[in-house]
C-alpha cells in the first residue's frame, strides 16, 4: 500500500531556531539527543527549555542508549517527550517495563540494518513498541553515521510495524529512499547539517521540499471518486 503522507523526523535538534526552521518548513517531529557521547548531545534541561518555545503539535523525541528505567522516566518528567528513540540494545523485557511505568509514552526502538539482519531481531519487540527505526550498521558505531544502507533490504524483513527510515539521506536520495522502502515517515539529519547539531536552514528547506513533492505526487495516484 502506498504511504501517502510520508511524516518527517529532524533528529540532532541541538537549538531553538533549527527547530523553529524545521516546523516552519513542516517537519513533524523534533528529536534530540541524551547520548553524553554523541557531538549533537544535549543537556534534558536545555531541551525543555527549547521545547518550551515550540508551537503545538510538534512531537518531542528523546533520543536514548541503554538509560536505567528511572533515568529514562526521569528524562521523560523533565523535557516532556512525547516518544523515546531507544538507540541501543534495549531487551523485549526493558520496553515492556518503560510501557508499564508510562502507558502514554510512544516508544520507537532502533535497529542497525546490514546483510546480517533478521527478521528475528524484531519480532520479541512486536506490540511492545510504536514504530521500528532503520539505521546503517556502522560496526562500532551506535548512529549518525551519514551513511545510507541497501534500501531493498527492508522488503526481506516483511516488518508489521511502522517503519521510519534513517541513515544518511539527503536531497539528492531523499525521493529513491521513499519510492524503495515507502516509510512510515523518515530521519534526517547529517544530510541537512552545517556540522554536527548545527542545521543548514537552505539544505533543510530543500529537503522538505522535495518529500512535499512526493507527497503531491502519491496523492495524484490515488482513486479519484466520481459519485
Amino acid at each position: 500500500m502506498m504511504q501517502l503522507r510520508t511524516r518527517v523526523k529532524m533528529c540532532g535538534t541541538t537549538q531553538l531556531k533549527d527547530g523553529l526552521a524545521a516546523v516552519l518548513y513542516g517537519v513533524d517531529a523534533l528529536g534530540f539527543i541524551l547520548y553524553a557521547k554523541s557531538p549533537r548531545y544535549v543537556p534534558p534541561e536545555e531541551i525543555a527549555a527549547i521545547c518550551g518555545q515550540l508551537p503545538p503539535f510538534v512531537d518531542r523525541v528523546g533520543v536514548v542508549v541503554n538509560e536505567s528505567i528511572a533515568t529514562a522516566i526521569r528524562l521523560v518528567d523533565i523535557a516532556g517527550f512525547s516518544y523515546l528513540q531507544l538507540h541501543g540494545s534495549e531487551s523485549s523485557h526493558y520496553c515492556r517495563e518503560l510501557k508499564n511505568a508510562l502507558p502514554h509514552l510512544k516508544l520507537i526502538k532502533a535497529f542497525r540494518v546490514g546483510e546480517q539482519t533478521s527478521r528475528d531481531e524484531f519480532t520479541p519487540y512486536e506490540g511492545l513498541v510504536d514504530s521500528f527505526l532503520l539505521d546503517t550498521y556502522v560496526k562500532g558505531n551506535r548512529g549518525g553515521t551519514g551513511r545510507a544502507f541497501d534500501w531493498s533490504l527492508v522488503a526481506d524483513l516483511n516488518l508489521n510495524s511502522p517503519i521510519i527510515l534513517a541513515g544518511g539521506l539527503t536531497s539528492e536520495n531523499i525521493l529513491s529512499a521513499i519510492s524503495t522502502v515507502l516509510p512510515y515517515g523518515v530521519d534526517i539529519n547529517s544530510g541537512v547539517e552545517l556540522q554536527p547539531g548545527k542545521k543548514n536552514h537552505a539544505r533543510l528547506k530543500e529537503m522538505m521540499e522535495r518529500i512535499m513533492s512526493w507527497r503531491e505526487g502519491a496523492s495524484e495516484k490515488l482513486p479519484c471518486d466520481n459519485k
